[in-house]
């Protein structure tokens, strides 16, 4: 909408000006990436540089997703985001302040002040409203020399939002809705789902700019460079000049808005906005069930996203900038501002790194993606730091994430006497993936998952008043609550959460987890009325508690481990003392600790143990709450605000970096930073006011979805021996066209790789970066429901009779299965070809054919 009010009235654009006091430069807080749109792992778009017009932004993996933004004041553009092209003028940029729900740049110059606002309405009280993936770019211009001036407003964005490569083909189209005007903009082979792993970017689903109706917008395709230069010429009538012929490279076309905003005077101003969005059709795949996201759960579809987000943006606006106010000033009374100006850099990062979708039963389900680690889905070790801030918003959102971890860990899938590690890689959840999986025990961190288990629930019931929740899967955690018993105080040689850091005996910080967690399940065995277990769990938490304290002791401080004297360690496991009213250590252990970490503490920050100088700024910010004392707290958290301020790496807040030099170790936009929000559990009026604003109400999640079952049609090499011609040195380019001779090619078994992949059966060696396979296969007839039955690592494309059927990124670690289209197929000989390229780690190549029969469950 194009308004134009008279400054006197009380609107939303006046009043966006004038709650923003102005800061210093030299006091204002500079993150190391601003948010501009955080929805979710794939729709991700942040400012890496100071002012929003030096570079291009990206998506966080640090690939370009070009976004820009044009301001025209009297016939002359000037760039307020995107760094090119530079015979555009940039304004001068005066703030940038990152708020829980938006972002907002302020600019002067030509006799003009503009505020750039990013709002992306992560609400968390209504999930459907939390899972919408639109972001709104609020344009407002108010003149500053008491002049009137002719404004217009420009936004594009690339194709490159919607893919993988910049190099892969989209296509466009132009869309009307009943109260917009929008463009449309996705990959041309929209394999939905078909790739899972961290360094990558959505290639399917549909990229949408739009504008409201009655703002009398442009909207139009064409070349980034070209569309501004149309801009800065003509104006906003000038983009009816451009064309576009689709399909085309994603990095050769822009989607791009143009409206005129009206003239602006002394006692006028003017505001006009877009609205960016993103329809990824199918989100999760958990147990071979593709999910919807959870905002498409009543039948909506792209058509209702837009309307509603145009419709509803004024309400929205308001609603977001009250709920940014209220808790940047609960996290300023809780911890200062330092705090709040974390918290709010890591609130829309946290809920970006993951997806809100519906289960069978339209109930909210939420997986979390381990970012630049390796890419994970619904890790245990990394939704337990996530969790504070799932556990502020209420009994909704902190459900989401564990219902389908824990229908996993109670299913016949899950052999071993402690919990999963995770669901699989992102985005298919379709079982565990990391160290032995589900077939051994090794690389398990079963401490760790259990104590975080464990915890999580009684932090449910903590905020709940109640056990109910914990009651639907009281088997296995009373299950791992008596692994926890007998393993739980002296961990063997084993991983925690800090996998970085390498295998540990004896560790200090996982026994007080375990210790801790004895005592949550104490505390929901007395909810539940089991009087008994509780007082014998209460007595065995304390015991160790007692034990503990004797056997850490080393002076002035506690052990990294038992065994290890003259070591130290962070001992952030220990906040749950308090925060579920435990009581199992003294407090002059956690005074003690404390005394010691300001001591040793470096300029950026307190190392997370004695074995390096680096740290996670999570497990930082809990143990900075340990004796909740706030002189303790301000010392320990100061540092990190320095360094998120100070690094010269500018990616999304790491979480894992040197505090000697500010130097990130590894790491980025990963979810773990909502951890830093466990100090406003220790406010109790302040969670249950969050909490009790939970209007979603999730209850009644269906049950784990049944795989479907299915019948090899074409062996893999692991059922039985099957020959391929392969080359490795790059062959002509219709190597995969039916008819091609491969008669020169060699001929081997599959599968193709080295005997350093683990579990792989590898019939031939394949060491290069390359290697292009052929396979004639036969069938009897086409199914209806086919699938893959493939290994590849690493990415691998593949062709079915001479056409590309599906390209998949990123590696598996074992074969898994992919849906694919059986029209590619004929009855009779079929010429499989498949390239497969490799990079780093293990290698292997190979694949079947399968039927799908589809579960009766």
């Amino acid at each position: 909408m194009n308004r134009i009010l008279a400054c006197c009235l009380i609107a939303l654009g006046f009043q966006q000006f004038s709650t923003l006091s102005p800061i210093a430069a030299d006091e204002a807080f500079r993150p190391p990436a601003v948010p501009l749109v955080a929805c979710d792992p794939y729709f991700s778009i942040w400012s890496q540089s100071d002012n929003l017009w030096e570079t291009k932004t990206t998506h966080w993996t640090g690939k370009d997703h070009p976004i820009a933004a044009l301001v025209r004041v009297d016939g002359h553009a000037y760039r307020l985001m995107g760094g090119s092209p530079q015979t555009i003028a940039a304004m001068k940029q005066i703030s940038v302040r990152v708020l829980p729900t938006r972002t907002i740049y302020q600019f002067a110059g030509h006799g003009v002040s503009v505020e750039l606002t990013f709002t992306t309405p992560a609400l968390p009280d209504d999930m459907k409203l939390l899972s919408r993936p639109t972001t709104a770019i609020n344009c407002s211009v108010a003149s500053t020399d008491q002049q009137a001036h002719q404004v217009e407003f420009y936004f594009d964005a690339g194709g490159q939002l919607a893919t993988n490569t910049p190099e892969q083909q989209v296509t466009g189209t132009l869309q009307s809705f009943d109260n917009a005007d929008a463009l449309k903009l996705g990959t041309v082979s929209q394999h939905v789902l078909g790739k899972s792993g961290d360094d990558l970017r959505i290639d399917w689903g549909y990229l949408y700019v739009a504008a409201d109706r009655s703002a009398e917008a442009n909207t139009v395709f064409g070349d980034s460079k070209q569309l501004r230069e149309a801009f800065d010429e003509f104006g906003a009538s000038g983009l009816e000049k451009t064309s576009v012929a689709f399909p085309v490279a994603a990095n050769q076309v822009s989607a791009a808005v143009a409206m005129p905003m009206g003239t602006i005077s002394k006692d006028r101003w003017v505001n006009s906005y877009v609205v960016i969005a993103y329809d990824d059709l199918y989100s999760i795949e958990y147990m071979k069930h593709r999910l919807r996201p959870y905002w498409r759960k009543d039948g909506w579809n792209a058509k209702e996203l837009i309307e509603a987000a145009i419709s509803e943006h004024d309400e929205l606006e308001e609603r977001c900038a009250s709920f940014d106010n209220q808790l940047m000033e609960d996290l300023r009374q809780a911890g200062g501002t330092q705090y709040a100006e974390i918290g709010a850099l890591a609130y829309r990062q946290c809920f970006a790194a993951g997806k809100f979708v519906a289960d069978e039963n339209g109930q909210p389900l939420q997986f979390s993606k381990e970012n630049h680690s390796n890419g994970c889905i619904a890790t245990s070790d990394v939704f337990y730091p996530m969790a504070p801030q799932f556990l502020l918003f209420g009994p909704s959102v902190s459900k989401s994430f564990i219902v389908p971890f824990m229908e996993y860990a109670a299913s016949s899938r899950w052999r071993f006497p402690f919990a999963p590690h995770d669901l699989g890689t992102y985005p298919k959840a379709n079982g565990q993936r990391y160290g032995g999986g589900e077939h051994s025990e090794e690389n398990q961190m079963p401490v760790e998952e259990c104590g975080n288990l464990l915890l999580l629930f009684g932090a449910v019931a903590q905020m709940e008043g109640n056990a109910d929740f914990a009651a639907k899967y009281w088997e296995q955690l009373s299950q791992w609550a008596n692994y926890l018993r007998a393993e739980g105080f002296d961990p063997e040689n084993q991983l925690c959460t800090d996998d970085f850091a390498g295998h540990m005996a004896h560790n200090v910080n996982l026994s007080a987890k375990a210790i801790c967690a004895l005592g949550a399940y104490a505390k929901l065995c007395e909810m539940r009325g089991h009087t008994t277990e509780a007082s014998q769990y209460s007595e065995i938490a304390r015991q160790y508690a007692r034990q503990w304290i004797e056997a850490a002791a080393n002076g002035d401080h506690y052990r990294l481990a038992f065994d290890r004297e003259g070591t130290w360690s962070q001992k952030y496991n220990l906040v749950w003392d308090r925060i579920l009213d435990l009581d199992l250590f003294p407090a002059e252990v956690f005074q003690t600790e404390m005394k010691y970490y300001r001591e040793i503490q470096n300029r950026y920050g307190l190392p997370l143990d004695n074995r390096s100088d680096y740290t996670k700024l999570d497990w930082v910010l809990w143990t900075a709450t340990l004796t909740e004392d706030r002189s303790d707290f301000d010392a320990l958290v100061g540092p990190v605000h320095r360094f998120l301020n100070e690094t010269p790496d500018r990616s999304p807040m790491t979480d894992w970096y040197f505090t000697s030099t500010a130097r990130k170790r590894g790491f980025t936009a990963r979810p773990v930073v909502g951890g830093v929000f466990l100090k406003l559990l220790y406010e109790r009026d302040v969670w249950k006011k969050y909490a009790s604003m939970d209007r979603t109400g999730a209850s009644g999640w269906a049950k784990m979805p049944t795989p479907p079952k299915t019948e090899s049609l074409v062996a893999t090499a692991a059922e039985s021996k099957a020959t391929f011609q392969f080359t490795t040195e790059r062959p002509d380019a219709d190597w995969y066209a039916t008819d091609f001779d491969d008669s020169s090619w060699q001929t081997g078994n599959g599968g193709l790789g080295t005997s350093q992949t683990p579990n792989a059966q590898v019939g031939t060696t394949w060491k290069t970066d390359d290697v292009w396979v052929r396979r004639t296969i036969e069938l009897s007839e086409v199914p209806e429901q086919l699938a893959l039955r493939i290994w590849h690592d690493e990415e691998v494309q593949v062709y079915v009779n001479g056409q590309q059927l599906v390209s998949l990124g990123g590696y598996t670690t074992e074969y898994d299965l992919f849906e694919i289209d059986g029209a590619a197929f004929q009855p009779g000989k079929n010429v499989v070809a498949l390239h497969c390229h490799q990079s780093t780690g293990g290698q292997f190549l190979d694949f079947g054919l399968v039927k799908v029969v589809p579960s009766n469950d």
